[in-house]
């Protein structure tokens, strides 16, 4: 795809988003808005979201975990406990288009901060709840993290019936997972917006939207009602779907169509194999599934690597080697679409950060650093059209939050 000459329009220009969610499943989502144009104000308490806290830092207030979520947005601090920062909020909610929380509703309404209150104040805003539980269900208010809730939609027990014992998946699959179903849905309301005018009310649950997430190919047999059969999609519950180890290494291969089986068989001197009719189209295949992943990791076993890879592309079945973590900033294909920035902080300290995947050939975003916390509560409360006095009232109250200027965090680390 070709880079278009630096747009002056981003696909979200002009879109404004109050981010009162923390941890990674809101951030997410908002990272993803923000990547696409929209001015993300982070919304946090005066301690900030914990996960500036989290994993190695170079700066205060800027680790690991917090630096790949929160991309491209502003930071404000308002306690919002306080009366005047809940005001100061409301002012900002006037000139928005989507707020987004992860709290309990109870807990937004004890602050005046409810979709009904804010609907009516603000016909056209998209109030956006990020719930573990859908509201109203038997588990609505309960505390959900990333393994409680992979642990209840299945994936516990998914990784149980290929290893053998339940374990979560290893990564915030379900945090993840929840945030891009979170920003489509804030971009649908945006785009019924454009319209009928109106905002309206939605809500996330990650039980339930992990449930469906699972369920895409592993209701399998419950959707015949007239005749059930199992749970579980066989193909990729069986314990022989992993990378091949070959006489070097591993290597992940993928023959799926009839050809490329048979070509397979036939190319590893197995003609016998590419004529069983127990592989001999998908269904067929489907069924035997375990016994054929057994086959090929047994064939695989006699070459190395590059044996494997080079035979794969010759016959155009699908082949990769099996990247570590570390060797992506090394791939030839990520580096060659400069899928890696560079960054440098206020402050002079260097950054990497993987760009926004998407490429819009009308609108393009470039990675910036996340804020400080705090960084923008001055310039967004005088873009709201509060008064500098009011402002100064605020930040004296302790009702918001000012970041210091890079050059005081670095006389304080050097005092």
């Amino acid at each position: 795809m070709t880079t278009p000459p630096s747009p002056t329009v981003s696909a979200l220009d002009g879109i404004r988003i109050l981010d009162l969610t923390s941890v990674v499943f809101g951030p997410y989502a908002s990272q993803i808005l923000a990547d696409y144009g929209a001015d993300v104000i982070k919304v946090e308490a005066p301690g900030g979201d914990s996960t500036r806290r989290t994993g190695p830092a170079q700066e205060p207030g800027l680790s690991a975990i917090f630096l790949g979520l929160n991309r491209n947005k502003r930071s404000i601090v308002l306690d919002l406990k306080q009366p005047a920062a809940r005001e100061a909020l409301l002012t900002l909610v006037d000139q928005a288009d989507v707020l987004m929380h992860s709290m309990r509703p109870a807990k937004m309404a004890a602050l005046g901060l409810d979709p009904a209150t804010l609907c009516a104040r603000h016909p056209r805003l998209v109030y956006a709840g990020l719930y573990g539980f859908g509201e109203g269900g038997a588990y609505d208010g309960r505390p959900a993290y990333d393994d409680i809730i992979q642990g209840l939609s299945g994936f516990a027990d998914l990784v149980g019936r290929q290893t053998g014992a339940p374990r979560y998946l290893p990564t915030v699959a379900a945090d993840k997972t929840c945030g891009l179903i979170a920003a489509h849905a804030i971009l649908a309301a945006l785009f019924q917006r454009e319209r009928t005018g109106r905002g309206q009310q939605l809500e996330v649950p990650m039980f339930e939207s992990m449930a469906s997430f699972a369920l895409v190919e592993h209701y399998y047999g419950r959707h015949l009602a007239d005749a059930p059969g199992p749970a579980g999609y066989p193909r990729v519950l069986t314990p022989w779907r992993r990378p091949c180890q070959t006489a070097d290494g591993h290597v992940c291969l993928m023959p799926y169509t009839d050809a490329h089986w048979r070509d397979f068989f036939n190319a590893a001197g197995r003609p016998d194999l590419a004529q069983d009719p127990r592989f001999a189209d998908i269904s067929a295949r489907t069924r035997h599934i375990e016994t054929l992943y057994e086959l090929q990791a047994g064939i695989v076993a006699a070459h190395d690597t590059a044996y494997w890879l080079a035979l794969c592309e010759r016959l155009e079945i699908p082949a990769a080697p099996v990247n570590r973590l570390e060797d992506l900033e090394t791939d030839p294909h990520l580096e060659s679409v400069g899928f890696f920035v560079p960054l440098q902080s206020a402050s002079g300290s260097q950054y990497r950060f993987p760009r926004n995947p998407v490429r819009l050939q009308q609108s393009h975003v470039p990675p910036a650093m996340p804020p400080r916390l705090g960084e923008h509560t001055h310039e967004v409360l005088r873009q709201a059209g509060l008064a500098p006095a009011v402002i100064d009232a605020l930040l004296q109250a302790g009702a918001a939050g000012q970041a210091p200027s890079p050059s005081s965090d670095n006389a304080k680390d050097t005092a």
